[in-house]
């Protein structure tokens, strides 16, 4: 049992799966953020040019 713990204490390949998990975590963060700014923005640019064009 000792031997077993062991081997599940040392190996190292569930790492790469928890590391991609929060690089993609945070990327989601930031484009899910930049589309909001980007989506408010245009919003306040065609409201504008609509009434611009009234």
């Amino acid at each position: 049992m000792a031997k077993f713990l062991q081997q599940l204490w040392n190996d190292e390949s569930g790492q790469d799966i928890a590391e991609y998990a929060v690089m993609l975590a945070v990327i989601l963060v930031i484009v899910v953020g930049t589309i909001r700014l980007i989506g408010s923005n245009a919003n306040n640019v065609f409201s504008n040019v609509g009434s611009a064009i009234q």
